[in-house]
């Protein structure tokens, strides 16, 4: 995979950057969000997108 397609989940309560995945910049023009557990907070959030 390429670098570049590279994004990091931040939870938004915490501020905690739990996950890293992928994403395809070509097709998708707006920032991702998905539901995942944070440690921190011990709950399921909306985990954004945040800058690298």
């Amino acid at each position: 995979m390429a670098q570049e397609n590279i994004v990091k989940m931040q939870c938004p309560s915490c501020k905690n950057t739990n996950y890293w995945t992928h994403k395809n910049k070509k097709t998708m023009t707006t920032k991702l969000a998905l539901a995942k557990f944070c440690k921190a907070c011990r709950k399921h959030v909306t985990h954004k997108e945040a800058k690298k």
